[in-house]
């Protein structure tokens, strides 16, 4: 073969491989963008975004080597977090939350979105369907809707004396209006009231909850959203002032002194995140990778908590939890 014509194979050759591929192996810097709908110095914000980057880590993407990546916290104004994030430029968006998933919906339909911890995608607009998102936006569900009635019979388990149930829940969240109809569903069938409380802010919760109180017989159920997130402190120290047993959607908010807690691990929701992130920056649409549902589930049982509560936990719980705080 003469050299000029082996030359122009060649090039031929290197122009068939996918533009992102050849970009992570000749070290090109690519931009990945992260919205976090908690502040800076949360832990669980830190824990979610360390996840996240060490499964980039792990497929090959460097910060500093061949990647960027740009953080905006949306403990303010998320929708101004977007919006500035979007303007960056960015190869993909990681979100965390239903809210921030909405913000940069709404700041643009072009750039790739993978999302992490979002309860109802389909209703909440943000994809066509779970199998097929058809835009610009995929990633990993936290809870199905059946998890209310999950969140229902574990109170009724560990404080089977409970009729009334409270449920901190924010409004403004699609998903949190679907649990909460779940759980109203469930609980009729078990012969419980369900009373909607908390709002919008800590005030909010601090005085529904409060009169919720005033009554016998009553736990309380907090709904995974920012809302209760950002207040867990204020919400377990009520449940202790007020001696109402809870239940509670992540497991920190029962390591920080919570009596029992059943969902997904975020962290693992975000190492999976980072998979298609790699797999869009490798030249994959968001389109064509189905949403997925989280695998990695946790029950924590605070037995601190039971105590100071005059709680009994039934041994068959116990045997059933992934973790015991005593």
């Amino acid at each position: 073969m003469r050299r000029r014509d082996f030359i122009t194979l060649l090039g031929s050759a290197a122009a068939a491989w996918p533009f992102a591929l050849r970009a992570q192996q000749s070290g090109q810097m690519r931009r990945v963008g992260v919205l976090m709908p908690l502040a800076r110095d949360n832990p669980e914000a830190q824990a979610r975004i360390t996840a996240f980057v060490q499964g980039l880590q792990k497929l090959g993407w460097t910060e500093g080597r061949n990647l960027q990546i740009e953080y905006r916290w949306g403990i303010g104004d998320l929708q101004k977090a977007a919006t500035e994030l979007v303007a960056l430029s960015p190869d993909v968006i990681f979100a965390i939350s239903t809210q921030a998933v909405a913000a940069l919906q709404r700041a643009t339909r072009n750039v790739p979105i993978v999302f992490a911890n979002v309860a109802d995608p389909v209703s909440g607009g943000f994809v066509d369907s779970l199998a097929k998102p058809g835009g610009n936006i995929t990633g990993f569900t936290n809870f199905d809707y059946g998890m209310g009635a999950k969140w229902l019979e574990l109170l009724k388990e560990i404080a089977p004396y409970v009729t009334h149930v409270g449920v901190i829940r924010d409004p403004t969240v699609t998903s949190s209006t679907g649990l909460l109809a779940a759980i109203q569903s469930a609980a009729r069938t078990l012969g419980l009231e369900v009373s909607p409380l908390g709002g919008r802010d800590a005030q909010d919760i601090e005085r529904t909850v409060t009169e919720f109180a005033g009554g016998s017989n009553r736990g309380l159920i907090a709904i995974a959203s920012p809302l209760s997130i950002n207040n867990r402190d204020l919400i377990i120290s009520l449940a202790a002032r007020h001696r109402l047993p809870a239940v509670y959607a992540f497991r920190f908010s029962a390591t920080d002194g919570g009596l029992i807690s059943y969902g997904i691990d975020p962290d693992d929701q975000s190492r999976q995140a980072a998979g298609y992130v790699d797999r869009i920056l490798k030249g994959e649409k968001p389109a064509d990778l189905p949403v997925q549902s989280g695998t990695k589930y946790e029950l924590v049982i605070n037995l601190k908590t039971a105590k100071a509560l005059g709680l009994t936990v039934p041994p068959s719980l116990l045997s059933r939890a992934d973790e015991i705080i005593e």
